[in-house]
């Protein structure tokens, strides 16, 4: 069974990635994370300098969601430098270097600092909804704001593909990533946290994020990612490739992402639900369907609920 994915020209030895913003904070986890299976890593978000985030309490989370309001902590380009050169002096698998920014001028200063380093890709996150407040509407919500980002990073970008992380909270994600295609962008990330949610304490009554509202994760959130996947891959024609995340924690849950047109999983919250190895229980459960199914390759499954409509 070759559960093997390449990708504008970068071989991902299977379609797992770690998602941004949960374990990727130094290059010592990231190596852990490839210890564990994956078959890709992505930092978290980077800033251009140092951002503090929100404070504590940031996360809850339950079996069946997360809420997130960390507020993207960074220490900023030059520490992401230190980072990134210390992975890729082994790098076991490919790596995606996470950035965001403030204003369409620094998402492209972000980007031509961490390109120096050669990631395999660049994630462009426009679209975290727990920095709302002090930032104002998320650059997805945009088709205009999202394709202007998108041309900043590919103006500085070289050889390294872009890839524009997405948001679910929007009328149409299937126009703005045709907008951000059009543009330039070699690839999606889709999605992003939904909401934002809110948490209340029962005793106290007031919210327990001291953010007050938190991005969604969890399980709760995958059918809303398979239906902005499959909207993508149509705007798109399938022409370039996604990133699928959001709510995966079954092989079976990765599975029915590619089939609504993701070419690579990414697996963040059930780390915590699973267990770190959960990138090998993953592959190892999409490898059993497949074998179940007669599927030789995997990559012959991106995208085919699609096909198999089309063909009705």
């Amino acid at each position: 069974m070759n559960l093997s994915q390449t990708i504008l020209g970068v071989t991902f030895r299977n379609p797992t990635v770690l998602a941004s913003g949960i374990w990727g904070i130094t290059a010592s986890s990231w190596q852990e994370v490839a210890r564990n299976g994956a078959g890709g890593v992505t930092t978290k978000s980077l800033w251009l300098k140092e951002h503090k985030g929100h404070k504590n309490p940031c996360i809850i989370s339950t079996e069946h969601w997360t809420l997130n309001a960390v507020g993207v902590p960074d220490a900023g380009v030059e520490k992401a430098k230190e980072e990134i050169g210390d992975y890729n002096k082994e790098k076991p698998v490919p790596l995606i270097a996470n950035i965001i920014a403030d204003s369409v001028e620094n998402y492209g200063k972000t980007a031509a600092g961490i390109v120096e380093l050669k990631p395999d890709f660049l994630e462009v996150n426009i679209s975290c909804p727990n920095v709302e407040d002090e930032f104002g509407r998320p650059f997805a919500c945009s088709a205009a704001d999202a394709a202007a980002v998108t041309k900043a990073v590919k103006k500085v970008s070289g050889k390294v593909p872009v890839f524009i992380k997405l948001s679910p909270n929007v009328e149409n994600i299937g126009a703005i990533a045709l907008a951000c295609a059009k543009a330039g962008a070699d690839g999606f990330t889709a999605i992003n946290t939904v909401g934002p949610g809110m948490a209340i304490d029962l005793r106290s009554r007031m919210p327990i994020l001291s953010n007050k509202v938190g991005g969604l994760s969890g399980p709760g959130i995958k059918p809303i990612a398979v239906k902005c996947i499959a909207d993508i891959y149509r705007a798109t024609e399938g022409k370039l490739p996604i990133i699928g995340t959001g709510g995966v924690h079954t092989g079976e849950d990765a599975l029915e992402l590619m089939l609504a047109g993701a070419t690579l999983i990414g697996i963040g919250t059930a780390i915590g639900t699973r267990g770190e190895d959960v990138f090998k229980k993953v592959t190892e459960e999409m490898s059993a369907w497949c074998k179940e199914e007669g599927i030789k390759n995997i990559a012959e499954l991106v995208g085919g609920m699609h096909k198999t409509m089309d063909n009705e």
